[in-house]
């Protein structure tokens, strides 16, 4: 019988081994973030005494974001996914969430449809490893003082409180984040994790009726990360940030679809995901 439980730090081997059996390239570092973000919402699923799966998730306040979803190839199709998804949805309804977000991949959407997510966008996923290109001079470097007014613009833009994300992030030794003004106030930013040899930029907001602020950001921390593997996942609406990255070197790999579970929330920004585990 499936049960699932808190995960902890001797835990994270186990996550590792079985997220990267399905090529996620992740580390034990990558899971100690989410749970110090969430500390109860990442849960290891047992089927007796044997783990056999993993799951994580974030609340945002009224909204949340499922994230990790692995399985054992002995345990797939047998409802040891749709347990362990029900369980995080249970735990972040129980937290206050009314709406829950993911990113699913193309032979995944049936299953989390049947769950009762629906599709609302698609996204592509783009990696490789950066040519230069011109950075842009109307482009502010953030600093801790200006964490504030750069989180309160998000909250703006996406509706709900991404503080302790954004916190960490902003915050994180070697990550950097750009920010754009227009009439003394906050138009758009830009950030990027940055590790040994690779880096993720997301997320990127920006007013909607400043599309060249978005292109400039982007332009910007492309520059700041030449000649070093980035990854990103970006709306395949937004052309011409998918037109910015290509000219950058970045390919799309594959494609992913946004769905939500409750009322869909819409972005009013050009917006960039921060990452696939967190939206």
């Amino acid at each position: 019988m499936f049960h699932a439980e808190k995960m902890r730090p001797e835990d994270f081997p186990f996550a590792v081994q079985l997220a990267n059996t399905i090529d996620w390239n992740m580390a034990e570092e990558d899971f100690e973030f989410m749970l110090k973000l969430e500390p109860h919402g990442c849960f290891v699923l047992f089927d007796a005494e044997e783990p056999v799966g993993i799951a994580t998730c974030i609340s945002y306040g009224k909204t949340g974001w499922f994230g990790n979803l692995a399985l054992k190839e002995e345990h797939r199709r047998k409802g040891a996914g749709t347990f362990l998804v029900k369980h995080a949805v249970d735990y972040l309804r129980n937290s206050g969430v009314e709406t829950v977000g993911l990113y699913a991949y193309q032979h995944l959407i049936g299953f989390y449809e049947n769950i009762g997510f629906k599709p609302y966008d698609e996204f592509a996923v783009l990696s490789g490893k950066t040519v230069p290109i011109q950075a842009e001079d109307a482009v502010n470097d953030a600093n801790e003082d200006d964490i504030p007014e750069l989180i309160e613009f998000a909250s703006r833009c996406l509706g709900d409180d991404r503080q302790k994300l954004l916190k960490t992030i902003l915050l994180g030794k070697g990550n950097i984040c750009y920010f754009v003004s227009h009439n003394n106030e906050i138009s758009g930013f830009v950030a990027a994790k940055v590790y040994d040899e690779m880096a993720e930029i997301g997320p990127l907001l920006c007013r909607r009726d400043r599309a060249d602020f978005a292109v400039a950001l982007l332009r910007t921390i492309l520059y700041r990360l030449s000649d070093i593997e980035v990854y990103a996942c970006v709306p395949t609406k937004e052309k011409i940030l998918l037109e910015t990255f290509k000219s950058a070197g970045l390919e799309e790999k594959f494609r992913v679809t946004k769905m939500f579970l409750g009322p869909a929330l819409a972005e009013q920004c050009v917006y960039v995901a921060e990452s696939l585990e967190r939206g």
